[in-house]
């Protein structure tokens, strides 16, 4: 069964989905380490979902540094939102941090899906409680918390991005300069 098929049945609790005809609103892209999916001021004109691989999402600051909003590894969906529903251009540049597939959806499709398949409205409401949740927590944890400890939970939490993340990308993420994070990297090991 396609990994998107499973991922809708697990949060919506439903065992009979039109796959196939729900696949159907979906193109396959693949897509190679560092190649970028959407340009920052560019029309935001496709809504991914991570089959494989992993994603970010970040902006470029007036001093020219990037700093990264979102990740999204397998099972993950990623785009502009506001963008990709008005049709405006993308305030956010996303790029693929490894060799990634992914389905792809245009708006007009989406807005189809959505109207055809009464569970996919359900599927996409839980997708973006679970994100707002997420951003909230993450903007909690950047502004109340030391950063050792922001670093430690993080770590606890999402182990799987230390493995996959490079750290200048991590340390943008976390509003850490990389050098930083190599440090308190440092520091974490000779404590343990």
């Amino acid at each position: 069964m396609h990994p998107l098929i499973q991922h809708i049945q697990k949060l919506t609790s439903s065992p009979e989905i039109a796959g196939d005809t729900i696949l159907s609103f979906f193109e396959t892209k693949t897509f190679k380490k560092k190649d970028v999916l959407q340009e920052e001021d560019k029309r935001c004109l496709s809504y991914f979902f991570v089959v494989k691989g992993c994603l970010r999402l970040f902006f470029t600051d007036h001093n020219g540094a990037e700093q990264t909003q979102q990740f999204a590894l397998e099972n993950w969906w990623m785009t502009d939102l506001n963008a990709f529903r008005s049709g405006r251009k993308s305030a956010y540049t996303i790029q693929a941090l490894e060799a990634t597939e992914v389905l792809t959806i245009t708006a007009t499709n989406y807005e189809l899906i959505l109207a055809e398949f009464p569970v996919m409205e359900k599927y996409f409401r839980i997708v973006y409680e679970r994100a707002y949740a997420a951003s909230l927590l993450r903007i909690q944890m950047i502004s109340r918390m030391p950063k050792p400890e922001f670093y430690e939970l993080f770590q606890s939490k999402y182990p799987e991005f230390l493995q996959r993340i490079p750290q200048k990308v991590l340390a943008s993420f976390l509003g850490f300069t990389p050098e930083y994070l190599s440090e308190l990297r440092k520091n974490l090991v000779k404590g343990k």
